[in-house]
């Protein structure tokens, strides 16, 4: 047999020797290292952004030993992008590596602090050779699953710049129009409220505020899309804007609302984004055959399901078991012991997105659901604050939620949560 070395020369069906790929990303190219098990650069190269250096890329490692049935595993430091997508077709395994941890292990090839593209391509490919082990493939789920993933995740961050603009308008309304935020108190959501941005719309200014009938009150809000109780809030609306409220100087006042009204088109786009992504994201994971599922657990909606569907993924073999997912989730404590000393308490590295769904469904489930409600309690006598003893149920929740993905099984209550057996023997 030959030398291993003059393994790139030989045809692939002859001899198979186990091979690496890393691949250092840019925005204009990538850098590929190819090593086999002994650690040997067999080949470097640096491929453009595009599709043709996506068959190079194809080619070089078809070179190499890659099959459909046998395909080389890839090391990357990100998890999208079109070089990805083009990776991921057929069954390879590709690692998206944490920046730093592929930071740390440059330091084990040498401590010169020495940097470069194709040195860190090489330092990927070697911790595929010698730690695959200890990291994790990308996830196999299906191209609907993550359809939906890109939805909610551009849900919610509608969601986040809809808020920042709506508090940066906020900011500017109680400098010289606190009454506008007085008039939008009543409502959930203040000021993304159709109603008041439709009210903002007609009367920049407290002067011109001060000045409209309760005629113009009813024609906006019925233009906002509100159809009961039209009369009755048109007159709390005007009592409160012809109201004794300070005032700046005139100057400043028409200044100032030329700068309301610049922030209330950013306001208005955000709003309408959200919506247009909400009913997409609806509409999508609907069509998902895990939609049931997660619908029967109480506190979830269309929405909160969705965005829990695009953390998890329908890849069954991503989590080996409910542990697994609690610590990717952070409602799993994590505990720190050496010798004597022991502490245990909350993970701060987790999936932030699906941390922040858990708790709106934790507080959701406490309305709808008896055990839930029943097992916070028993938290809070127990000691825990209130975002432990939240943390807690959802931590619970993901354990039901993972069985019931796992048997294809809808949420039931009896079950979930079995009374206690005090009350058992009573």
């Amino acid at each position: 047999m030959a030398h291993p070395g003059n393994r790139k020369h030989l045809d692939c069906e002859e001899y198979r020797l186990d091979i690496y790929c890393g691949i250092d990303w840019a925005e204009g190219h990538h850098d590929i290292a190819i090593i086999d098990s002994a650690g040997e650069l067999l080949a470097k190269r640096r491929i453009t952004d595009d599709a043709a250096g996506y068959r190079d890329l194809m080619e070089l490692l078809a070179e190499h030993g890659d099959t459909p049935l046998n395909p080389v595993p890839v090391a990357i430091e990100t998890s999208q992008g079109l070089l990805v997508a083009a990776l991921r077709a057929g069954t390879r395994s590709i690692y998206a590596v944490n920046p730093l941890s592929a930071a740390r292990y440059r330091d084990r090839h040498g401590v010169s602090k020495k940097k470069s593209d194709p040195g860190d391509a090489l330092v990927l490919a070697n911790i595929l050779r010698t730690d695959a082990h200890a990291h994790r493939p990308l996830p196999a789920d299906s191209e609907q699953s993550r359809a939906i993933t890109v939805l909610a995740r551009a849900q919610q961050d509608a969601v986040w710049a809809r808020q920042q603009t709506a508090n940066q308008l906020r900011s500017v309304l109680r400098q010289f129009y606190p009454a506008l935020l007085q008039a939008a108190a009543v409502w959930q959501n203040g000021l993304t409220r159709p109603e008041i941005r439709e009210l903002l719309r007609i009367a920049p200014t407290p002067g011109t505020a001060a000045r409209l009938s309760t005629a113009r009150i009813e024609a906006a809000l019925r233009r906002a899309g509100r159809s009961r109780g039209i009369a009755a809030q048109a007159r709390r609306i005007k009592t409160i804007l012809r109201g004794d409220h300070a005032r700046q100087p005139q100057a400043v006042e028409d200044a100032m609302g030329q700068q309301a009204a610049s922030l209330l088109l950013l306001l208005d786009a955000a709003c309408q984004s959200v919506d247009q992504l909400s009913t997409a994201v609806e509409e999508a994971f609907l069509t998902h055959p895990d939609a049931q599922i997660l619908l029967s657990f109480p506190g979830i909606g269309n929405q909160l399901g969705a965005r829990l569907l695009a953390e998890i993924g329908d890849d069954r073999k991503r989590f080996a078991d409910a542990r697994s997912l609690k610590a990717y989730a952070g409602s799993a404590p994590i505990t720190r012991a050496s010798g004597k000393k022991k502490f245990v308490g909350r993970r701060f590295v987790k999936n932030d997105r699906l941390s922040t769904v858990g708790y709106m469904w934790a507080l959701s489930a406490l309305t709808g659901s008896p055990g839930a409600r029943a097992h916070y309690q028993r938290r809070r006598a127990a000691g825990d604050w209130h975002a432990a003893a939240q943390r807690n149920l959802f931590n619970r929740l993901l354990g039901q939620l993972h069985h019931c993905l796992t048997t294809g099984t809808r949420f039931d209550e009896a079950t979930a949560f079995t009374p206690p057996a005090a009350n058992l023997a009573a």
